[in-house]
Parts: C-alpha cells; sequence; structure tokens
C-alpha cells in the first residue's frame, strides 16, 4: 500500500493514508492507521472530503462485524474515561506482579527478561497502553498494538514517545499483518470480548511465527450462583449506556470496598464443590467476588477505577466464560501440544503457548 502523508508530528505521520492498489483507502487520524471495515468503520465522510478522496466501495466486512460493534462503543468509552489506567506508580505493582503470574514468573526482573529478546511483538486490546508501554521499554525489536476501539488513540499518546511502538486500530479478526509474523502475541482479557472466543484464538495464532508464543486470558465459567448472578445483573446493565452502566454499578463496587475494608476471613473445612468454592480459609470479600457476585475492590485503585472494572464485567455485549477443558480441547483441535495453565486467579484461565 502508499502512505500519503497530510500532517506530521516528528516521525509520527499524524493525517495520512494508505491507498490500496483496489482502490480502497485507510486513514491515519491522530496518529493512527484505521484498518477497520463494514459495520466497525467509522464515518471518515468529512476526512475524505478534506483530502479530496471519493468514497470507497462498499464493504460489509465479517458478518460477525455488527455484532462486535455493540461491544466496541463499551470499550471506547472506557478508555477515554481512563487513560491513565495502569500508568500510575499504586497500580504498577499489583498489574504487573499480576503478569507475572499469567506468566508464570516469579519478579518482574524475570519479566522484562520474558519480553527482552523479542523481535515483534503484538498486543491486542491494549486498553490505555500500560503493558504496551512496559513492552516496547524492554524490547529489542518492534512492538505493535492492535484494538478495534478508541482505545487505539489513548495508547498511541501513552506510547507515542517510544521509537520502536507501532498502534493500529483494527478487527483482531482481520488484523493486517501477515501470518507467521510475530514473536510473540499477548491478549491479555481480550478474545472472550468476542463473538466467539475460539475463532480470536485461532485467528491471532496464524499470527504468531512457528517457534513463537501466545499469551491470552478468557474468563472462566463459575460457579452455578455466580453464573446466576451475573446474569441476572448483565440483562439488566447491558442495555443501559456506558454513563448508566457506572452509576448502577457503585452499589457492586461500595458493597466491595466495605467487605474488603472489614479485613475479615472465615475457614471451610468442607467447602461447597456444587458452588465451585474449594476448602481453605477465605478473605470474606473475594470468596463473595469469587463465588456469588462480582464485587471488585482494590486499595490499589480509587473508587473510579474499582468501578470501571465492575463495568467491564456487566456491561460488554460479548462476555463469554470457558472452562479449562473446552480451551484445552480448543488447542488441541489447532494442533498445539506445548502450552501452560498458569493459576493466576480464579476467576481467569491464563495461557502460555508455543507455535
Amino acid at each position: 500500500m502508499k502512505l500519503v502523508s497530510y500532517a506530521t508530528d516528528g516521525e509520527h505521520v499524524m493525517e495520512g493514508v494508505f491507498m490500496a492498489p483496489n482502490a480502497a483507502w485507510y486513514p491515519i487520524v491522530n496518529g493512527v492507521p484505521c484498518f477497520l471495515r463494514g459495520a466497525l468503520r467509522p464515518d471518515f465522510l468529512d476526512f475524505a472530503k478534506r483530502h479530496g478522496l471519493a468514497p470507497c466501495a462498499e464493504d460489509n466486512g465479517r458478518p460477525a462485524a455488527g455484532h462486535q460493534a455493540k461491544t466496541t462503543e463499551t470499550f471506547s468509552d472506557k478508555w477515554r474515561r481512563f487513560k491513565s489506567y495502569g500508568l500510575e506508580p499504586e497500580h504498577q505493582d499489583f498489574l504487573f506482579g499480576w503478569y507475572c503470574k499469567k506468566f508464570g514468573l516469579t519478579t518482574q526482573d524475570e519479566l522484562k527478561q520474558f519480553y527482552r529478546d523479542r523481535d515483534r511483538v503484538l498486543e491486542v486490546g491494549p486498553g490505555s497502553g500500560f503493558n504496551t508501554r512496559f513492552i516496547a521499554e524492554q524490547c529489542k525489536g518492534r512492538v505493535y498494538a492492535l484494538d478495534v476501539s478508541d482505545a487505539a488513540y489513548t495508547t498511541f499518546e501513552n506510547t507515542r514517545h517510544l521509537p520502536n511502538c507501532t498502534v493500529v486500530q483494527a478487527d483482531l479478526m482481520d488484523a493486517p499483518f501477515e501470518d507467521d509474523f510475530f514473536d510473540l502475541i499477548v491478549a491479555d482479557g481480550v478474545l472472550h470480548h468476542t463473538p466467539d472466543t475460539r475463532a480470536a484464538v485461532a485467528a491471532l495464532l496464524a499470527k504468531v511465527r512457528p517457534g513463537g508464543q501466545f499469551y491470552f486470558y478468557v474468563y472462566r465459567k463459575m460457579g452455578a450462583v455466580r453464573q446466576f448472578s451475573d446474569a441476572h445483573v448483565r440483562e439488566r446493565f447491558m442495555p443501559l449506556s456506558p454513563e448508566d452502566c457506572y452509576r448502577a454499578c457503585e452499589g457492586l463496587t461500595e458493597l466491595g470496598r466495605e467487605l474488603s475494608r472489614l479485613k475479615a476471613t472465615v475457614t471451610l473445612e468442607k467447602g461447597i464443590p456444587e458452588l465451585g468454592v474449594p476448602p481453605g480459609t477465605h478473605d470474606v470479600q473475594r470468596l463473595i467476588y469469587y463465588n456469588f457476585i462480582k464485587c471488585f475492590w482494590n486499595e490499589a485503585f480509587d473508587f473510579e477505577t474499582n468501578n470501571m472494572v465492575n463495568f467491564d464485567w456487566y456491561h460488554p455485549h460479548n462476555a463469554w466464560q470457558h472452562t479449562e477443558e473446552e480451551v484445552e480441547g480448543w488447542l488441541r483441535e489447532m494442533k498445539v501440544s506445548s502450552y501452560s495453565f498458569n493459576d493466576s486467579n480464579p476467576n481467569g484461565i491464563s495461557v502460555l503457548l508455543t507455535k
């Protein structure tokens, strides 16, 4: 494709267009190339008029793109609001400590080494870009970030100072990269927000080079009471506007905060296997959070950020839950034999595989 630049800032093309041989064009807006098609493609009529571009030929894209668009609205709103998530010092010990668990590592030094010798890394669904930035600061090669939502613009602003980082707005099912291209792909808490989690895993696996690695984290299917509560609340919260859903989540966030501040524990000798409750000593807030209702709270975050985590669970149109057996079945079908499940928390499945 041919690059036409209209405005630059240093080495960044802030406004421009990629012209494809078939006369299709893909705009660069605020430093971010947009490769979205069909129902996911924003209205670029004013952009086209401003630069004398002919309208693109009608392209409906993937049939599921319209379904994905509903979830995209949620995350566009979220990442316009929470542009500094993960970038605050008080966030980082918790978040990067969690990444260590997800990758089966012990220390942040090991995490830095994990990224250091990669030539090409892709992070899918970067959100604020805090992890993209961390990877690019460690990595000797090039780091790419892809997001279907306006999070791409937030990530760009938080990484634009890094010369080895590129951000694109695109559908992961229609990613503008060759197959067998990346040494490592990271998709943390993203794939279950697509119309088909398994199809999303397969689409990204195709972009990993032989011998490369792919990490993904998906929601775990929870116990019976938690499943009922999730479905009941989502049925009421999902149709709300983002603003109204944030307000609706505040009661759950307050419950999480007050339970957490009790600093109380209970010891269950038998557990309740039918509800997914294991035996052992449980923090009361976490016992309720993992098994009865999502009421997230972490003292590293302010109230609004904790509330956003609860919003993130209940508002997206797509939010699938899976079992390890189900995910393992996908990997067998995809001929993946080298993989590990890393136990990072009870309500998620962390998978690191080698292609």
